[in-house]
């Protein structure tokens, strides 16, 4: 017999995932990815489990038309390495902004979910789209407000 303090496990086949559309244009890099994540992570959901996906999908829509604060388009910079010595490169927000728009919106998500096969499987649930059309029409995703 169960009581009122036994503990609900939420099974992966239990969890219903929904499709969410979240328009980018004038919305700031960092608040808007934090948000996201969590989305992608289920704590929105009175089911969330740290160790189980019980995220939603994310359809994105004018990630070209992301803003950051201050001198942050010219100042804040990515860097990553080629594997050979010496080979540290970089770009500044505005380059790869101007590049793949869909990149920069990615490392913010990416870096804020937990690192691992569960990260990686809830990053896959997300979509990213320069402009204001997109593929998941057949999903009909609900489009949600975040918090400016």
């Amino acid at each position: 017999m169960r009581n009122k303090y036994d503990t609900t496990y939420t099974r992966p086949e239990d969890v219903k995932h929904e499709w969410l559309l979240v328009d980018a244009a004038g919305q700031y890099l960092g608040r808007m990815a934090s948000q996201i994540a969590s989305l992608l992570r289920g704590k929105h959901k009175t089911t969330f489990q740290p160790s189980v996906d019980t995220g939603d999908n994310v359809v994105v829509l004018n990630t070209s038309q992301i803003k950051v604060s201050g001198r942050k388009t010219t100042d804040k910079l990515y860097f990553w390495h080629t594997g050979f010595p010496g080979g540290i490169k970089s770009r500044n927000f505005a380059t790869m902004q101007k590049e793949n728009a869909n990149k920069v919106l990615t490392l913010a998500v990416k870096r804020m979910l937990p690192s691992g096969p569960l990260g990686r499987a809830m990053l896959k649930k997300l979509f990213l789209y320069e402009g204001a059309t997109h593929n998941q029409i057949a999903q009909q995703p609900k489009p949600i407000e975040l918090q400016k």
